[in-house]
């Protein structure tokens, strides 16, 4: 489950767990209002404008708006309701939501993935094991072929980068017409003000919203929560009084008699015109995308108690509004306010726009950070707002690129129903895919028979696919946009990816091989100098190449090597215990072993300073469990044949003969006086803050219990030498690669690897600053990949 839902201890009084358990999701129900449900409530600001003007400009009547209030009820009621909160919210991925967590289900539980160095190690996590059994020898006939094929492996992950690539183009167009949408209110006013002084306000307001990104989720939750619940309230107050006022026969429209009497009158205007109705449900994929945020109960509880019913209030009253003032309909929404309460209302339409925004850029961030995991996406900075909750970040340069567009956007258009045509046909496509990858989940994770999978499917295709058709209609106005933005957004994640899965295969056919390791000894043929030597690569198995190029250009490295590979794998998070997999290369003399550093795609990646040590104490504990095994072993060749073992070096060392100290050492350091005004004035700080010249700083050390009888000598050697390297200091070696295509490519893979994916590794972060590593400490070895 998500780390919200982690925190209750499993011993204690039954009664007061429950009792923890209610208030925790009543909580984060609470929470959810400001992150989830923002964009979705802010939706009855434009769904009648976008919906009669155009196609219906010559059918305002009462019947039309009877038939589209129908409409929209029982799409709120098929989709957002029966979908996603009775289906898709039990479809979580270890209590994380969105279409990569779909897809992450579906390559655990059968041979879907397309990432290059997973191994039947990674099946052995908890978190892989959650849901059903994943036997391949129960898998039905159509887990076979999706395994078996792999083209149609990679024709589900573009369909699921499509899916991604649509979910950060709503990023993009809902701050635009939820803030523009709000001030359209200032033209139902007696000063009406002009389109330039509206834009420019709405162009404020979205710099400020994006400009609050980075406050975090749990900020913004309970700083806005209380303005969506008042906007709910307002709305719920305003459409009873509308009902009430002017046509409380509205009542009878919650027929489905009135959709087919809607149809027959509009005719095929009517079906163009599903573009603007499907706007009722904008937003309903944050409540998926931001489950990992929340609790599935904290949702279904917040959108079934209140959200729902708030909406079709809202919707009934404005239509028993609209019925009886046709001329309103272009401004609907703010006409149907009563005068008295009409500046507080849109005081809190204003708020309640700029949250609903809030809603779909923290799901463009989760979607984004999950793709950058499976290695989907160019290597960007996640900043994690929240210690407590590692699914609430922020992204830098996503969240000013994105300000960038809507504001590109909303200065280019300037109307919500252009906006609006866009922003229907991005939603729906999303819902389209999830609906597709939630049937897959139903036959091979949850192993429901095909009939029920093709029963849901059917089902929802056929009402998605009419909203999907009319949406299409409308892409000569506005509809391009979003499909453009994820065309891009599709091809870099794209291109990453291809990139990434033929730089791994080059190091996995040019890597060392282990005979000729062997063949040079144990001194490798050069000088071993004192000290740690930890050898970065994608490689899970063998030497990489990075390698034997540094030693042969210079004959000397540490005395202790280990080679590192920090991957990831399909599952939300890794427990601390399990996250080092630890082998030995060669054989002891050799002192060179690998460790595989594995994270899920929502953890934090060495961010606790603390990793040398970390991979020391696990070293450590293979050492002496290994020499444990081998006691009732004839060989010790079985020691470096690429088993490896999970060690945690969170374990306890009450059986172990290393000790682990924490010390507090003082590095004296003085500035020498000069004319520079400027050291002159960093002496004068420094010494305020250490009057003695002294810097105090945290350092772990290492040492050995006294000798004992049962500990054998090349046991503790083995381990004396490891403290020893420590000591003397730990080095990071990484490749500084080049990545060019063969000249006997094709024209296209020259494009994709030369232009296209060189450029993104240019314009990404670097991996040494990805994994956190201290600069003063790196050696990067030049190499160029020929793919």
């Amino acid at each position: 489950m998500a780390a919200a839902e982690s925190g209750v201890s499993s011993t204690g009084n039954p009664s007061q767990l429950s009792w923890v358990n209610i208030s925790r999701n009543l909580i984060l129900a609470y929470q959810s209002f400001g992150v989830v449900y923002g964009s979705l409530c802010t939706s009855p600001l434009y769904v009648y404008r976008s919906t009669f003007i155009g196609t219906l400009r010559n059918h305002q009547n009462e019947e039309a708006v009877f038939g589209a209030f129908s409409l929209i009820f029982w799409t709120l009621t098929l989709i957002p309701l029966l979908k996603y909160v009775l289906v898709l919210l039990s479809a979580h991925d270890n209590g994380e939501g969105g279409t990569f967590a779909l897809y992450s289900l579906l390559c655990r539980h059968a041979k879907l993935s397309l990432l290059p160095n997973q191994q039947a190690a990674d099946e052995e996590l908890s978190a892989y094991k959650c849901g059903p059994s994943t036997d391949t020898g129960t898998s039905s006939p159509f887990t076979r072929i999706l395994e078996k094929h792999k083209r149609l492996r990679t024709a589900l992950l573009v369909v699921v980068l499509f899916g991604a690539a649509m979910v950060i183009g709503d990023g993009v167009l809902t701050p635009a017409i939820s803030v523009l949408s709000s001030m359209s209110g200032l033209q139902a006013t007696e000063k009406k003000s002009t389109d330039g002084e509206l834009l420019f306000l709405a162009c404020v307001i979205l710099v400020g919203l994006f400009a609050l990104q980075h406050c975090g989720t749990h900020r913004v939750a309970f700083m806005f929560a209380p303005i969506v619940i008042i906007w709910l309230i307002s709305i719920l107050l305003i459409g009873l009084y509308n009902i009430i006022h002017w046509n409380p026969k509205i009542l009878h429209a919650l027929s489905p008699l009135y959709i087919i009497k809607f149809f027959r009158v509009t005719g095929q205007d009517g079906w163009i015109s599903l573009g603007g109705v499907l706007l009722s449900v904008t937003g309903t994929e944050a409540m998926f995308a931001n489950l990992g945020h929340f609790t599935s109960v904290s949702i279904r509880l917040a959108f079934a108690a209140v959200v729902y019913p708030c909406l079709v209030v809202q919707y009934m009253g404005q239509a028993a509004f609209l019925s009886k003032n046709l001329k309103s309909i272009p401004n609907s929404f703010y006409n149907s306010i009563p005068d008295p309460v009409f500046w507080p209302v849109f005081v809190i339409a204003t708020l309640a726009a700029i949250v609903g925004s809030l809603a779909v850029i923290t799901a463009t961030f989760s979607i984004i950070k999950q793709c950058h995991a499976l290695g989907c996406f160019p290597r960007v900075k996640v900043v994690h707002t929240w210690k407590h909750v590692f699914g609430q970040i922020y992204i830098p340069e996503i969240n000013w690129i994105l300000m960038i567009l809507t504001l590109a956007v909303a200065i280019g258009f300037r109307d919500t129903t252009l906006i609006g045509n866009g922003y229907g046909l991005a939603c729906i496509i999303v819902m389209f895919i999830t609906t597709f990858l939630m049937a897959l989940v139903i036959v091979v994770v949850w192993q429901k028979s095909c009939f029920l999978a093709i029963l849901f499917l059917g089902t929802l295709w056929i009402v998605e696919g009419v909203y999907l058709s009319a949406a299409l209609m409308k892409v000569p106005q506005g509809g391009w946009v979003p499909l453009v933005l994820a065309l891009i957004f599709m091809t870099a994640m794209y291109v990453w990816h291809y990139g990434t899965r033929r730089k791994y295969s080059f190091d996995l056919h040019n890597k060392v091989s282990l005979k000729w390791l062997l063949g040079l000894g144990p001194s490798l043929g050069i000088v071993r100098v004192p000290g740690i030597g930890l050898v970065y690569s994608e490689l899970a198995t063998g030497v990489p190449a990075i390698f034997s190029h540094f030693v042969t250009n210079i004959p000397a490295f540490h005395k202790v090597v280990v080679f590192v590979c920090v991957k990831s794998v399909p599952v939300p998070h890794v427990l601390p215990e399990e996250r080092f997999l630890i082998g030995r290369v060669c054989p002891k003399p050799y002192r060179m072993y690998r460790c595989i550093v594995r994270y899920g795609y929502k953890d934090i990646q060495r961010e606790d300073g603390d990793f040398e040590n970390q991979v020391i104490q696990s070293i450590a504990e293979f050492i002496q469990m290994e020499a444990g095994e081998l006691q009732s072993s004839a060989s010790e060749s079985q020691s470096y044949d690429g088993r490896m073992a999970v060690l945690s070096s969170h374990k306890s060392l009450s059986n172990s003969i290393m000790t682990v100290s924490e010390v507090e050492e003082y590095d004296f350091a003085t500035i020498q006086s000069s004319k520079s005004m400027t050291l002159q004035s960093l002496r004068s700080v420094y010494e305020d803050e250490y009057p003695q010249g002294q810097v105090r700083r945290r350092r772990v050390r290492f040492g050995l219990m006294p000798p004992s009888r049962g500990m054998e000598c090349s046991v503790r050697e083995e381990l004396m030498d490891l403290i020893g390297a420590k000591e003397a200091g730990v080095a990071y070696v990484m490749g500084h690669s080049y990545v060019k295509s063969r000249k006997s490519s094709s024209w296209l893979k020259k494009l994709t690897i030369d232009m296209g994916y060189s450029f993104l590794r240019k314009n990404c972060r670097g991996p040494a600053v990805a994994l956190n590593i201290p600069h003063i400490s790196l050696i990067e070895v030049g190499m160029i990949y020929y793919v």
